[in-house]
């Protein structure tokens, strides 16, 4: 059995490796065309356009592993199953369920390689890439950010700190703008928070709320209760510097809640970012036992067929899980169920359907 075990895991991971490396690859290029026109002229190389996909890759990686291993496992074992390979082990004693037991602790270690992926990988290749961005596109962001802290210049050469921003309320928490003159810092303005105030034309204006304003030069120190700034751009320019909760890693995202929490804030859609972290892994395990699952109990398959049952599969699961997080983030359900809720119901028919392998 060892040796039939060896042979199916050698030709399993070649085409795992196949499929999740080149659906990768294509939807990387994708994404890079989609974005092409916003590359300033003349800047583009093949080198740099390696290196973007290189860049990108992890992230479509982990979003497609799961698939990748239902589609390995369906097209593997329901080629076998067609060639009635799986008949002939079991009229030579062997067990299905016995031969299936390394892929299923091997779906279990990609569900940790998934999890890590995100933790480290993810992060650390979402932050090259947007300094790739800036040095790249044509509209370079000069916007650093950490955990939700922002440092950006002005439209008057200030220099702005902003400790914590909340993308979904366009508030920004804890505002310092440092004005320099010729040889020494000019002025300095303390601000508890700054509110994106937009009129109807579409224009808008941040307005500071609590405002301390140091004037160095006048040797002055005033109080205001609100102040209008108007050198500083819209959210929008934040919006394209910031990593999104799918490109932090676990650690760096809870820092960021407790922040906001810290401040007054919740979140919910950011408490279903953070359990997305935990539950889309086991997406892999599930996926694996649902694709032996499926091989076992079938008598056609491989090729197509295996191919078009997969990418159903991942279709569906796809449509409720995002249908479950969409009700997490309006809090029709709880944001630390709703990740949860598709991922367990696959498993259950997962585990069903495995127990059910005719032996």
């Amino acid at each position: 059995m060892k040796i039939v075990q060896k042979f199916y895991m050698q030709e399993y991971l070649k085409l795992l490796g196949i499929i999740v490396f080149g659906l990768a690859m294509i939807f990387s290029l994708l994404d890079l065309v989609d974005k092409i026109d916003n590359f300033a002229p003349g800047k583009l190389s093949m080198v740099s356009i390696m290196n973007y996909i290189f860049l990108i890759m992890p992230k479509y990686i982990q979003y497609l592993l799961p698939m990748s291993l239902l589609l390995s496992s369906l097209f593997i074992f329901g080629l076998a199953s067609r060639n009635k390979e799986l008949i002939a082990i079991k009229a030579s004693g062997g067990k299905l369920k016995g031969l299936f037991l390394p892929f299923i602790i091997m779906g279990f270690v990609f569900s940790l390689f998934s999890f890590f992926l995100g933790e480290f990988a993810v992060p650390e290749f979402s932050e090259r890439l947007l300094e790739f961005k800036r040095e790249y596109m044509k509209t370079a962001e000069k916007v650093t950010f950490l955990e939700g802290t922002i440092w950006l210049r002005g439209t008057d050469g200030s220099f702005v700190r902003i400790a914590l921003y909340v993308p979904g309320k366009r508030l920004a928490k804890g505002v310092s703008i440092f004005m320099p003159g010729e040889e020494s810092l000019r002025k300095r303005i303390e601000a508890e928070e700054a509110q994106w105030a937009e009129d109807q034309g579409g224009t808008g204006i941040w307005k500071l709320a609590h405002v301390v304003l140091y004037d160095f030069e006048g040797g002055k120190v005033n109080s205001l209760a609100e102040l209008a700034y108007p050198y500083l751009e819209s959210p929008t320019l934040f919006s394209r510097g910031i990593r999104k909760p799918e490109e932090m890693g676990i650690t760096e995202l809870y820092r960021y809640m407790e922040r906001l929490n810290a401040s007054g804030i919740k979140d919910s859609k950011l408490l279903v970012d953070f359990h997305v972290k935990v539950s889309y892994p086991f997406t892999n395990f599930f996926m694996m036992i649902l694709g032996l699952a499926l091989s076992g109990m079938s008598r056609t398959g491989g090729g197509l067929f295996a191919a078009g049952v997969g990418i159903s599969l991942s279709v569906v699961y796809w449509l409720l899980y995002t249908f479950m997080l969409s009700m997490g983030y309006a809090r029709v359900i709880h944001p630390v169920l709703a990740p949860w809720i598709v991922p367990v119901l696959f498993g259950m028919i997962a585990a069903y359907l495995f127990r059910r392998i005719p032996e």
